[in-house]
């Protein structure tokens, strides 16, 4: 528990407490002393903080707020000065909490990080720590288990899950002598790996390395109410004083101040932001840092991922190349065949047939030969999916490459059949949302950002009109790119695999698409847990709305504040009067912030 939330707790017992022993009819003397011993405690700790501040140049509506904790314990207001101490460290203990998230993300690395690999010594395997892994070591990694180190495979043929590194949106295959990456996730055939580099130099470490000097180098944001005080204060401070010299009555300067308190800032804007949280978590947006509501709504440049992002993901079959055979027939061989597999395309082929209510036909003799392909009898016919590698280019005549995307090849009786073509198709509203984005938020210019190969991105970057792409990106190219988009102007980074956490952490502002990783979620200011771009569209129009309500609140309490202190300069507002006036522009400004927590359900634009 932070000091804030101590002092913020305490003010609020000692305020109930006063309140109680009031209505049971106590003396003076007993129901002020909860909320002085709260006033003189908390007050003290935020006045000293205060003052630490002041001396490192530090001005904004804070200051303010404590010179009505003294000036309210001068005029023996002691509830109202509690009041103070609370709203004051209340705020103060959600910018905290706020801040606190990019430590969560190195601990979701670290426990995502394998702790033990299985070593082979001769024909039997030991279990080692991790950093005890050599270069040279043979490793085994077993089906479903996490690649501990950078390595080689030295035998065995399976699958593997890089796309938190790589943004591939396959498992790609692995054989004999092709490389594997720390963190990766294993297939369903175990593979014996020569380990190339040491877990300290792995790429998963130096995505932990990237992470934690991304979260040292942020920023802290100031807030809208230290903008706003940076105006305010020295007007209220300045009133108060020529209040006093022009009346030389010492109690004007006190009442003026005590109008001043500035909880129209210091409580309007934590209501308003609070409100809005609720409303998003209401519609699976969850807003993990409350500066990502002030900001989203003034980003210009966004930079979005592809896959998972403005691609649903996983492969599709987009269209089919057939000789001699029909469509359905062509699918009807495949999806047969590919019911025995578990490749990663077998997935799409076998949805693909289930659509159009195609069946399968039973299949003998079915055998699959690394790097050959897969093959069987099918109604007394020898069916073959390969790659157009494992053909004689003869074959393929009249079949041509694509320069983008996965295919097999469908053989019957040794001659080629037909081409099935897959590929990550986009979301049916990415071009849409990412047309309006200029329009209707001003957003300058998009960036696709990707570590997919260049062709997919390409691809899919004409496809959505974007001009400015980058692919085939290491999660370090990617938070450099951010890093210098950011120093132009404020991003938006929309991603949603592990190799966006850094990046999503270092813009302005970091969105995560759906919690395929808790890392990524917990890099990331706001998750949308439904991969729906209207939810992103959704987040910057209560972005917008929030920074509305809280402008009407502060500017609008604010401004009653100055009308109430020039009263009270000319002496017309007693200091009594003035805290029974600030009250009710509390007040007002309180009930204008609560209805961030009342948009409409339909906050969005029509995608």
């Amino acid at each position: 528990m932070t000091s804030n939330l101590i002092v913020a707790a305490t003010s609020c017992i000692a305020i109930i407490t006063t309140l109680a022993l009031t209505l049971a009819g106590c003396s003076d003397l007993y129901t002020s002393l909860p909320v002085l011993i709260a006033l003189i405690g908390g007050g003290a700790f935020l006045v000293v903080r205060l003052v630490g501040g002041m001396l490192a140049g530090q001005f904004g509506s804070d200051l303010l707020a404590g010179v009505s904790i003294v000036t309210s314990l001068a005029l023996g207001e002691y509830l109202a000065g509690t009041l103070v101490v609370l709203m004051l460290s209340g705020g103060s203990a959600l910018e905290d909490y706020a801040m606190r998230r990019a430590s969560s993300v190195l601990d979701a690395l670290a426990k995502r990080m394998p702790a033990i690999a299985h070593r082979r010594v001769n024909v039997s395997m030991v279990d080692i720590s991790v950093s005890e892994v050599r270069l040279g070591d043979e490793l085994v990694v077993l089906p479903h288990e996490l690649c501990p180190v950078d390595g080689v495979v030295l035998e065995g043929h399976s699958a593997m899950d890089e796309s938190y590194l790589t943004g591939e949106p396959y498992r790609i295959s692995k054989t004999p002598g092709c490389e594997v990456i720390s963190g990766a996730i294993n297939g369903e055939s175990p593979l014996v790996i020569r380990a190339v580099r040491e877990a300290k130099d792995s790429r998963y470490v130096t995505i932990m390395q990237v992470m934690d000097e991304t979260r040292q180098r942020r920023p802290r944001m100031r807030r809208i109410a230290d903008t706003l005080g940076l105006v305010y204060t020295p007007i209220a401070l300045a009133l108060a004083l020529a209040a006093w010299g022009f009346s030389e009555e010492p109690r004007r300067f006190l009442a003026v101040l005590v109008v001043a308190t500035p909880c129209p800032l210091i409580i309007a804007i934590p209501v308003a932001i609070l409100g809005a949280i609720s409303w998003c978590a209401k519609r699976g947006i969850i807003i993990k840092d409350p500066i990502v509501l002030e900001r989203a709504q003034r980003c210009e440049v966004l930079i979005t991922d592809k896959t998972g992002t403005l691609t649903i993901g996983e492969p599709v079959i987009e269209s089919a190349q057939t000789k001699g055979v029909s469509e359905d027939e062509l699918l009807r061989y495949a999806a047969s065949l590919e019911q025995y597999s578990r490749h990663p395309l077998a997935a799409p082929v076998l949805a693909k047939a289930a659509e159009r209510n195609i069946v399968v036909l039973p299949v003998t003799d079915v055998s699959e030969i690394p790097g050959q392909g897969l093959s069987g009898s099918v109604e007394g016919k020898h069916v073959m999916i390969t790659g157009r590698r494992a053909l004689e280019p003869a074959l393929l005549t009249g079949f041509e490459a694509r320069s983008s995307g996965l295919e097999c090849v469908v053989v019957v009786d040794w001659q080629v059949v037909g081409v099935l073509h897959f590929r990550d198709q986009a979301r049916p509203d990415s071009h849409q949302f990412l047309s309006h984005l200029g329009p209707r938020h001003n957003f300058k210019d998009v960036i696709l950002l990707s570590g997919d190969r260049d062709e997919e991105v390409q691809y899919l970057a004409r496809q959505m009109g974007i001009s400015r792409v980058y692919a085939g990106r290491s999660p370090e190219d990617k938070v450099s790119i951010t890093r210098d988009e950011t120093a132009r102007a404020q991003t938006l980074f929309l991603g949603d695999g592990i190799n966006d956490a850094p990046a999503l952490s270092a813009a302005t502002v970091g969105v995560a698409f759906g919690p395929r990783s808790d890392i990524t979620s917990e890099a990331a200011g706001a998750v949308i847990l439904e991969p729906s771009l209207r939810k992103v569209d959704q987040l910057l129009h209560v972005s917008a709305r929030l920074r509305r309500i809280a402008l009407q609140s502060a500017v609008g309490g604010m401004t009653c504040s100055v009308i109430g202190m020039l009263l009270a300069a000319f002496g017309f507002l007693t200091p009594v009067w003035g805290a029974v006036l600030q009250e009710g522009i509390d007040l007002f400004a309180v009930v204008n912030a609560l209805r961030a927590a009342s948009m409409g359900a339909a906050e969005s634009d029509d995608m």
